[in-house]
């Protein structure tokens, strides 16, 4: 059987005003370009969103994970998005691309990525989240919350096919090496790393079920160290499997309801609660956020995305963003001072160590 494979790949190429979110003539620009990519049969089936000021591509193909032509097209299309931005005076403009020329993996280069591979069944339900103004360990919360936690996902209990739990791929952001850990029974161990989200991120999530294979991929690329300064928040994205041997749509939806705190939000130097919008609010303006998260769903068949729902945009959501609010409103009365800003060790890559240095002279005994 033919494998469906599943791309979302992002970039900030440029936005209006500021950080604010992508602009809308850019976005159809993308659809053009998907579509023309489509039509050459490079690609099954696109969507093009936004999350902030991110621009999405979720792309469907054959051709597995890490393929050239797939990349190429992401690259390409982040590069002449961020060319006609910088045309017409966008602000960043093209920022999430550092490197010159494609080197056959869109990996490393600056725009984020996450992808599998899987064998179709017979209903596939398939979920994105795509956040703006925070890190790839924004995600190790709610990952948790779906793939381990009973309390939030009831089928790890009453369901068979996931009571045997998921196996966690950790990776070391600083050190690029992973450690697959297996929940419930290494659940300790699990949370001894994710719990330090700047340092330790989900990677991949796997059934212990053999023939369901892979649950879940996040991008998990740090520009600062890529660039080697920084230039602006990871904000990464999600994909998901849902149903039948993985944890309901209802389930996964839920581990966002909390409005946990994450690092990013105003000049990547800042601590403040994920609020999950609908796509018609995913725009982050109070003190560039607070940071956000979007989700679609679909239903995926022969590698086309059927229907598509805006997870997000329902009032059963609303009292988490009443609470986000809330907690915006309180951490943003510490100003300058931790734990509003970030520690000393987590601004290491922000501008923060410039100004520090013009006082490196002026200590004394």
């Amino acid at each position: 059987m033919v494998k469906t494979t599943i791309s979302l790949l992002k970039a900030d190429i440029g936005s209006s005003p500021g950080h604010v979110t992508v602009y809308e003539p850019l976005m159809v620009r993308a659809e053009e370009l998907m579509e023309k990519a489509k039509d050459e049969n490079v690609i099954l089936d696109f969507v093009v969103f936004n999350a902030g000021d991110d621009t999405e591509l979720l792309l469907s193909h054959n051709k597995g994970v890490d393929n050239e032509a797939i990349h190429k097209l992401a690259w390409d299309t982040f590069m002449t998005l961020g060319k006609e931005a910088r045309e017409i005076g966008l602000y960043g403009a093209g920022q999430d691309l550092l490197k010159d020329a494609f080197t056959g993996n869109i990996k490393g280069m600056g725009p984020g990525c996450a992808e599998f591979e899987f064998e179709e069944r017979p209903a596939e339900p398939l979920l994105v989240f795509a956040m703006d103004k925070t890190e790839p360990g924004a995600f190790n919360y709610p990952i948790f919350q779906m793939f381990a936690n009973p309390f939030n996902t009831a089928g790890l209990i009453i369901d068979p096919k996931l009571h045997e739990g998921f196996t966690f791929s950790v990776m070391d952001v600083y050190k690029n090496k992973f450690v697959d850990l297996s929940c419930p029974e290494q659940m300790y161990d699990l949370l001894a790393l994710i719990g330090a989200p700047g340092k330790y991120v989900v990677k991949y999530v796997d059934s212990k079920t053999p023939d369901l294979g892979r649950a879940a991929a996040i991008s998990t690329d740090k520009l600062s160290l890529i660039a080697g300064k920084y230039i602006g928040k990871d904000d990464p994205v999600a994909v998901i499997r849902s149903q039948s041997g993985f944890p309901a749509v209802g389930e996964i939806v839920e581990a966002f309801t909390l409005g946990h705190l994450v690092s990013g939000w105003m000049r990547g130097s800042h601590r403040g609660p994920l609020m999950p919008v609908s796509l018609e609010y995913s725009q982050c303006v109070r003190f560039d956020g607070p940071p956000r998260v979007v989700g679609l769903g679909f239903q995926l068949k022969n590698g086309i995305f059927i229907g598509g729902v805006d997870l997000f945009d329902d009032p059963s959501f609303d009292s988490t963003r009443a609470r986000v609010n809330e907690i915006t409103e309180y951490i943003r009365r510490h100003g300058p001072f931790e734990p509003g800003r970030l520690p000393l060790s987590e601004m290491e890559y922000t501008t923060l160590p410039n100004v520090l240095q013009k006082l490196e002279d002026k200590f004394h005994d």
